[in-house]
């Protein structure tokens, strides 16, 4: 009876965890969908209560079209331009703009600044590498000369170190592609480079 019951109990634990692996990453990506899109919808809370989701579709379309306009018509780039140039010279707000502008234009659009994936020397003796984005290939005017800056990410986080590097201390890696190295990085090492054969799995 007891051993049967234990049995049972350690097939009931490892059941519900394996249950939680499975629905967890499920349960977290449409909490922080259905979060945003609440967010964005409740903007104009009297048109979101009567036809949930339209807000959220309005924006996105809008944010598209303003996207696409800035882009292929000569017009809309001169209207995006002005505004871009407006906003960077008015006190105050340069300073959030700008910052803003370039945070999003390191991870997203056509000028993507996190698409140099390289290896860092961290020591010698024994020999570590980290993995992490070349962000500066040259730091002469800021009095280090054969030094570069690389933006290394921290694994299941949105932080990470900006370090400056003796360039021969760094290897580019030619054969991933940033969205795999970036996987890699905040994944642990346990996704990016390779398939999940080769994932270390311990013993049960």
């Amino acid at each position: 009876m007891s051993k049967n019951f234990n049995h049972s109990l350690r097939l009931f634990l490892r059941s519900f965890l394996q249950g939680l692996v499975i629905i967890g990453p499920i349960a977290a990506t449409v909490g922080i969908i259905w979060y945003f899109i609440s967010g964005v919808d409740n903007l104009i809370p009297s048109i979101s209560e009567q036809f949930p989701g339209l807000v959220f579709v309005i924006v996105i379309l809008t944010t598209a079209f303003v996207g696409f306009i800035g882009n292929k018509f000569i017009i809309g780039k001169v209207v995006v331009d002005s505004f871009d140039y407006v906003l960077e010279h008015t006190p105050g707000i340069k300073f959030i703009y700008t910052s803003f502008k370039d945070v999003m234009s390191s991870f997203v659009g056509d000028k993507k600044k996190f698409n140099v994936p390289v290896l860092v020397q961290t020591s010698e003796n024994p020999e570590m590498w980290r993995v992490g984005f070349l962000t500066q290939s040259d730091l002469s005017s800021v009095g280090f000369p054969n030094y570069v800056s690389v933006y290394m990410p921290q694994s299941y986080a949105v932080s990470g170190w900006v370090v400056f590097v003796l360039a021969s201390n760094i290897k580019i890696l030619t054969n991933v592609d940033a969205a795999n190295a970036m996987k890699f990085a905040v994944s642990g090492g346990v996704a990016g480079f390779h398939s999940d054969v080769a994932v270390f799995k311990a013993p049960e």
